[in-house]
């Protein structure tokens, strides 16, 4: 299943709004007719509701100012690199287009992302990229040096395309990154390669990771410079003996083209692995030696201790209950532990550790006193203080500023649906909200070092996104980045129904957060039917106070006639504290059908509008597993339900992620198979339709196709349909997003007729 992060919101794709948001960005130009009427064609084929875009910005060095992508006046399509003050505005031409035009061609590269050297004189530039399971992360690389005037390919001798995760060492010199499992290095100045391991194979990769890493902690780019620039640490996985899975393609040749994978499902064999530190100028790997055997513990996390000497690691048992936090001898291997944080359930894996005071401290994420808070611990582990204090939930650490002292985060004490900036000091005083308190909803931040500005995003559900830079601490804006007064105006030109968030009491004092859109001629006399959209699992919530939380597709079925809503139950990542967020531990397929039910039924005796005969329910990836349990657990309450790329047997989804939230075989066997959807396949009455893509290499085809043998074999109607080759997120191919919810649509009408009664 996907996941929502606050590190990697674009690899996820769980709720409906980010599939609407993908759509938008294509099409023709804008047609600026007014039209109040949303339509399946306007939403996914038309192209006329594209935001205004800002950025990719990076800040430079001096915290001072910061860079830009900008459309080029001198050539058509092209876009140059512009240099901003941050204070003054001050505009400068830093990279024009035709800079960055290889000899011999004539089009500008396509930059799909870049970065700066360190002293800001030389640019990588990102292009031609290939999907790597969840992203785009093979390409080409190219260097511009502005000194020089000169622009370089980046391993020009390899193929084109197989790069990964090219990036400067410290004092911009060199170039290392992956090519087809190994190691390199690459001096700008000479040319010369340096090819610094030698034993990658498609079983054993050296500088990024597995397919289980990736999907399940955010893993892809597993090498690091050290400070000095003389080393290189990288993750190596050896995944020989992991199970293989295969998916066909059908469709593509004339005979089927069989793809393999390894993929450990639950209670199988995981990569083994291992860390290294090996010299910049190739040399003998240092292996680290970390305790317990690599196929059976985790090493999610590694990074240079604030030296060169030094690396720091987070190890974890497979029951991943535990953090080990290790400092490993980059010279010797030797490993020894400084501090382990444990939890009864699970613990989450920490990002962004930063060392102050000259390494002596370094940031810590943890649940140890029943909420999400921010520590600082001593280097030698035997010292902790708390830094965020108050019964609430961090939300992300936006900037430790070390020098005045502050650190910058995320929080939302008072509304778990919203999220807005606050700091701290570093020994715990001082807390203050940095958002203004006229700006209810979500905000988010890309700071600049130093912590004098930031780029600015704010929106609410009813509020379209506003980008703006930032002074601070007293967030006085600066100037606008991206107004979206035209997509605000189209938005407007809709005359949508609000968005009303609400609180659902389930009993036994438990109450939810929700909201509800009412159709636009809302009548409270009259009963209505009701969509519920579910995830329900622990990787995302549904009921936030943003734009783009409820699609545009919500927005249109809610003009025909429906009411659209959503609670999000214990176990989802609300920032509500330990006991919420981990109340689905060992009870995933279990507890939340049972949060979902109790919560529909709380609704229909608090509001009289609703018809009970026609409610339906509807997710996506683990919100069709929901979706399911919803349907076979609850037959009674739900009468039509939607399911999209579920997991219908928890045992065939893999170990880190289904053994960290219900355990492993030993511990709970009995579990998986009560949370699985097919265990409660023979109770279905209503109306279901399953959808999955057949070359899910995520959340695979195997499963639904097991759920049919069994509804089958237990004589129960359904529709299903099977998209050819489509990954979890059901996007490839022509028309497929529109085909999609146009079926969505079509099976609601149906089964569940729009309007008042």
């Amino acid at each position: 299943m996907k996941r929502l992060s606050i590190l990697f919101p674009l690899l996820a794709i769980i709720l409906t709004s980010l599939f609407t948001n993908f759509a938008l960005a294509a099409g023709p130009d804008r047609d600026t007719t007014p039209n109040p009427i949303l339509t399946l064609d306007r939403i996914y084929s038309s192209g006329e509701f594209r935001q205004d875009r800002f950025g990719p910005a990076r800040w430079m060095k001096d915290g001072k100012s910061y860079t830009t992508l900008e459309k080029s006046d001198a050539k058509k399509g092209a876009q140059d690199i512009v240099k901003y003050d941050a204070k003054s505005g001050k505009r400068e031409l830093l990279v024009a287009a035709a800079k960055l035009v290889p000899a011999g061609d004539t089009a500008q590269l396509n930059i799909e992302d870049y970065e700066w050297s360190a002293d800001g004189s030389k640019l990588l530039v990102y292009t031609n990229s290939a999907r790597v399971w969840r992203s785009n992360t093979r390409g080409d690389y190219w260097v511009y040096d502005l000194t020089a005037d000169k622009l370089q390919k980046i391993g020009a001798k390899f193929p084109k395309s197989q790069l990964m995760f090219a990036k400067f060492s410290p004092d911009g010199k060199k170039m290392a990154y992956v090519m087809q499992s190994n190691l390199y290095t690459e001096d700008l100045a000479t040319g010369e390669i340096v090819q610094l391991t030698s034993d990658g194979t498609k079983d054993l990769v050296n500088g990024t990771s597995d397919w289980v890493y990736e999907e399940e902690f955010g893993l892809r780019d597993c090498f690091s410079w050290s400070p000095d620039g003389k080393s290189i640490a990288f993750w190596q996985f050896d995944s020989h003996d992991v199970p293989m899975y295969t998916l066909v393609n059908y469709t593509d040749s004339l005979y089927p083209v069989v793809k393999t994978f390894q993929y450990p499902k639950v209670g199988f064999t995981n990569s083994a692995v291992r860390i290294g530190v090996v010299p910049a100028a190739g040399g003998s790997t240092v292996w680290m030696n970390v305790p317990g055997d690599p196929r059976n513990n985790y090493i999610p996390r590694m990074e240079w201790a604030d030296n060169s000497a030094e690396l720091f690691i987070q190890h974890i048992p497979r029951h991943q209950n535990s953090i080990d936090l290790m400092i490993c001898n980059a010279s010797t291997g030797v490993a020894h532990s400084i501090f382990t944080d444990t939890d009864s359930a699970y613990v989450d894996v920490v990002d962004g550790v930063t060392w102050i005071d000259h390494g002596k401290w370094f940031t810590w994420e943890s649940d140890m006193d029943g909420w999400r808070h921010i520590y600082l611990i001593s280097r030698d582990g035997k010292e902790k203080k708390l830094v965020t204090k108050g019964d609430f939930d961090l939300r992300g650490v936006v900037q430790v500023d070390d020098k005045d002292g502050w650190l910058y985060y995320m929080a939302s004490p008072d509304n778990a649906t919203q999220s807005y900036l606050y700091r701290s000091r570093l020994d715990g005083s001082d807390m203050e909200r940095l958002s203004p308190k006229d700006e209810e909803g979500s905000h988010s931040y890309q700071m600049s070092p130093g912590a004098k500005y930031a780029i600015h995003t704010f929106s609410n559900s009813n509020t379209v996104p506003v980008i703006d830079l930032v002074e601070l601490p007293s967030h006085k804006t600066v100037r606008a980045l991206a107004a979206n007064k035209e997509y605000a105006a189209k938005i407007a030109s809709l005359k949508l129904p609000k968005v009303e968030f609400i609180k659902v009491d389930i009993g036994s004092g438990v109450i939810l957060d929700g909201y509800v859109v009412k159709p636009t001629d809302f009548d409270p006399a009259k009963k209505y039917p009701i969509l519920y959209n579910v995830y329900g699992e622990v990787a995302g919530t549904t009921v936030n106070d943003r734009w783009g939380n409820t699609s545009l597709w919500h927005f249109m079925l809610a003009q025909q006639g429906y009411v659209i809503a959503s609670v999000d139950n214990r176990g989802t990542p609300a920032p509500r504290g330990r006991a919420f967020r981990k109340a689905l531990y060992h009870k995933i397929g279990i507890l939340s059908p049972a949060d979902q039910a109790a919560a529909v039924k709380a609704m229909e005796a608090k509001y009289s509008w609703i018809d009970t005969g026609r409610v339906a329910i509807w997710g996506w990836s683990g919100g069709g597993s929901s979706t399911l349990n919803a349907m076979f657990q609850f037959p009674d309450v739900y009468k039509t339900g939607m399911a999209v790329a579920p997991v219908a047997v928890q045992r065939l989804y893999d170990d880190v992620y289904q053994e960290r939230y219900m355990g492993t075989m030993d511990d709970d066997s009995a579990g998986l198979t009560n949370g699985s959807p097919i265990t409660w396949a023979k109770n279905l009455k209503g109306n279901l339709l399953l959808v999955h893509g057949t070359g899910d290499d995520n959340v695979h085809f195997q499963g639904s196709e097991k759920l049919i043998n069994e509804l089958v074999a237990d004589n129960k109607q359904f529709t299903m349909f099977a998209y050819p080759n489509r990954s979890h997120g059901i996007f490839e191919g022509k028309g497929t997003t529109r085909h999609l919810y146009g079926m969505l649509t079509k099976y609601l009408e149906e089964h569940m007729p729009a309007g008042g009664k």
